[in-house]
């Protein structure tokens, strides 16, 4: 018997807002443990909780990317479990009127192209974090994370295989942070996903015992997830050697293996019931319409822009596309030199990818001045120095901030470009690598780089490579 595999997803999506969802305590990431906690977050009784407007109007922002139905009226509820980082044992979300409902992602794939439908996108507040030391086999828990502003995204069990999964998660995270709902960096846990699972015969309506691999931030581990638990479910139900219960397990990406963590609850056992202190939000079609106006340009339409308007091959356009700093570093240097964006874009994938790559960073933990960076390349672009130079020169804008154009002139690193200092350079080389010259007369091709190196070498790296090659035939084939 043949088995399909039916997914649905939740992904939680921590909001860039600069403070929480019911209190003014900062949302920002990388504080010291516990820094950011004030009563009303810490869960204090009788603490005041506060609304958070830009929580709302960034829900609104992702209802409108992902075609949902956006509720003339939302209301909070609270959600009763007991877990240690949830200090007032209960979470509020929303689950009687979520802000909006019934949207639509649609992605592309090796498959084809395919709609994602989206049950819904409700606000809550996120919980704090568990840190577990394995040293002293104890937990602490940092409170900072408490009460910052999420989303979640609910998807249908739309799914049937991982290629989908990286493909819907790939997508949300471009679309959200390119509009500036969050900045979806995985790494940080600002969007985090979990995946419920099930295995059924192919062809059949009904759908099997569904299991949740909960809080994944990795989108190989992900996939590497469903992979395992796929086969976990249809070796079950092949060979009835496990009885497959309903149930969160969590994966181990060291073992290669998800374990069970609980018995996975029903929506009674959470007791949820309206929350009394947070009056209900009346979403008006003018403040939706407020909303849409102040959109940035979407990731489509940039691909777009890139493509037919600056001529970007697809392929550019999409690497730079697929990272919205990537994007934001080649609008603000094509702002400061527009007069080849491909070379532009040529100087971010080779060169800033490949050194950011060397230092064990991604495309998102880039930071470089746009204006410094345009300035290298222009230097390049005019000749000033060379490609080489102007490599080295960008480590330098990435790390320490310099001015390219004060560099150059205080190391003296502009490119030599009178030909008679050029020419008596070759001689120099041709004079001390006979050997060499006569090898390549003698149809040795692949020494000749190795003549135009010893150049280089002798004018400090600094002149202009295709010059010396043209000199060194011109010389050689004198002689």
């Amino acid at each position: 018997m043949n088995y399909e595999i039916v997914m649905g997803l939740e992904v939680h999506v921590e909001l860039a807002t600069q403070s929480k969802l019911f209190c003014s305590c900062s949302a920002h990431f990388g504080a010291e443990p516990n820094e950011n906690v004030c009563p009303a977050c810490s869960g204090m009784p009788g603490s005041p909780c506060v609304l958070n407007k830009k929580a709302v109007e960034l829900g609104i922002t992702a209802a409108l990317l992902t075609n949902c139905e956006v509720a003339k009226v939302m209301t909070f509820d609270k959600k009763n479990y007991f877990y240690p980082d949830l200090p007032s044992s209960y979470q509020i979300t929303q689950l009687f009127a979520p802000i909006c409902t019934n949207g639509r992602v649609d992605i592309e794939t090796s498959l084809g192209k395919k709609s994602i439908t989206l049950k819904q996108i409700h606000i809550e507040e996120d919980a704090g974090k568990l840190v577990h030391d394995s040293r002293t086999g104890t937990s602490l828990i940092d409170f900072n994370r408490t009460s910052v502003p999420l989303i979640e995204i609910v998807s249908n069990p739309d799914f049937r295989e991982a290629e989908e999964v990286t493909a819907y998660l790939e997508k949300l995270r471009s679309l959200l942070s390119f509009a500036g709902v969050s900045d979806c960096k995985m790494q940080e846990g600002s969007m985090r996903c979990d995946v419920n699972i099930s295995a059924r015969p192919a062809g059949s309506d009904t759908l099997g015992v569904r299991t949740e691999i909960k809080n994944m931030n990795s989108l190989k581990a992900i996939a590497a997830a469903i992979e395992y638990e796929s086969n976990r479910h249809i070796e079950a139900l092949k060979t009835g050697n496990e009885v497959l219960v309903q149930e969160t397990r969590r994966w181990d990406d060291t073992k290669g293996m998800t374990f069970s963590m609980r018995g996975k609850e029903e929506a009674a056992d959470y007791r949820y019931f309206p929350n009394p202190d947070i009056m209900p939000v009346v979403i008006s079609a003018e403040w939706i319409e407020a909303v849409r106006a102040s959109l940035p340009e979407s990731v489509e339409d940039k691909l777009t822009r890139l493509m037919e308007t600056l001529g970007l091959p697809e392929y550019e356009s999409k690497i730079i596309t697929a990272s919205k700093t990537l994007s934001d570093i080649f609008d603000e240097v094509t702002k400061h030199f527009d007069k080849n964006p491909k070379e532009v874009a040529n100087w971010i994938i080779v060169e800033l990818l490949s050194i950011a790559k060397g230092d064990n960073k991604g495309a998102d933990d880039i930071k470089i001045n746009g204006e410094m960076f345009a300035k290298l390349i222009e230097m390049v672009e005019n000749k000033t120095i060379n490609r080489n130079t102007g490599k080295k020169l960008l480590i330098e804008v990435l790390n320490n901030g310099i001015d390219p154009v004060k560099y150059v002139q205080e190391n003296q690193l502009g490119m030599v470009s009178d030909t008679s200092t050029i020419e008596a350079a070759i001689a120099e080389v041709l004079a001390a690598n006979t050997k060499t010259v006569d090898e390549y007369k003698g149809g040795n091709q692949k020494v000749f780089g190795f003549l135009v190196g010893q150049t280089m070498k002798k004018l400090g790296g600094k002149a202009d490579p295709q010059v010396i090659n043209q000199l060194l035939v011109e010389r050689i084939n004198a002689n």
